[in-house]
């Protein structure tokens, strides 16, 4: 009599051969960028047979700004993509990281349309197309940030090759990545995977942090209490949070991680629109949330990131 897990393992095989994704083709950075693996073997703990990455957007999903939003499922091969500036390049460096409740990755609306902002302001940006699904928060799950710890250290290791300022390598998270932001920022002491190479001896530490409307920030069902995954701590880097009033996953959010940071003693700086609601990334809505990546820059100058 077949067992569970060899039930489930034969319908995984039948997948991957007949190609039953349900779903389109799977997302691919734009050309022209370089695009790396995170980790040159297999992920820490990646299932040795998985269901193949795939945007699983139907047209009934809710669009963006009149646009349609690609869903990616299955991630089991991380990687990272570096969009430079094409001209005058600050040597500022940011992580991109977009959300999707630990669930899927929405790398176009909080991925690629913002690196194509950031290299536009002389801002080096890198895509992080983390694992998932199930792979945070932390410490419930450890695969996304193992993949964000990971991402750092390469950073810091080509940054002499990518005219990046090792010192200027912050990170930007959406969404539930809000979350994984905010434990990068508090949990870079130590890796959380057994090192691979000379990157993972480079700090991991992120230089400043953006909080853009995080989840997962709180204790489920104590709003007021902070997640013990996401607690700063003393040498948590500058942080910026922005969120509406608004926002369907509770503003409560952003209200507790800031009372956090101020406890801790981190430079903070939080704004809290009416209007947004959730998951608009940088699409205009007519709202004045839009305008956040002006405020953004703005506050880079103010923490010195920028000149």
């Amino acid at each position: 009599m077949p067992t569970r897990a060899s039930r489930c393992a034969l319908i995984l095989v039948l997948c991957l051969l007949c190609g039953c994704h349900l779903t389109g083709p799977p997302w691919s950075p734009p050309p022209g960028h370089l695009t790396l693996n995170l980790w040159p073997h297999r992920a820490p703990g990646a299932p040795f047979i998985a269901l193949p990455e795939a945007n699983q957007t139907t047209p009934q999903d809710e669009l963006v700004a009149g646009k349609p939003v690609v869903r990616l499922h299955h991630v089991i091969t991380p990687t990272l993509t570096l969009y430079m500036p094409a001209a005058n390049n600050t040597g500022a460096a940011i992580v991109v990281m977009p959300g999707g409740g630990y669930q899927f990755l929405v790398p176009d609306l909080e991925g690629t349309e913002v690196c194509d902002w950031l290299s536009s302001v002389g801002i080096n940006c890198i895509l992080l197309k983390y694992r998932v699904p199930r792979s945070g928060p932390y410490p419930t799950y450890s695969a996304a940030l193992q993949d964000a710890q990971r991402t750092m250290g390469i950073v810091r290791s080509h940054a002499a090759d990518w005219h990046i300022d090792p010192h200027r390598v912050g990170v930007l998270g959406f969404s539930a990545a809000g979350n994984l932001a905010a434990a990068l920022g508090s949990h870079f002491d130590r890796r959380l995977y057994d090192p691979v190479d000379a990157a993972d001896n480079l700090s991991c530490r992120p230089d400043f942090t953006i909080l853009m409307y995080p989840g997962y920030m709180t204790v489920k069902d104590q709003p007021a209490l902070p997640n013990p995954g996401a607690l700063p701590i003393a040498t948590t880097p500058p942080t910026l949070i922005v969120q509406a009033e608004d926002d369907r996953i509770g503003v409560e959010n952003s209200i507790t991680a800031f009372l956090a940071l101020k406890r801790a003693g981190v430079p903070t700086e939080l704004h809290i629109y009416a209007e947004g609601g959730h998951g608009y990334g940088l699409r205009p809505t007519g709202l004045p949330v839009s305008t956040w990546p002006h405020m953004v820059e703005t506050w880079l100058h103010t923490i010195h990131i920028l000149q």
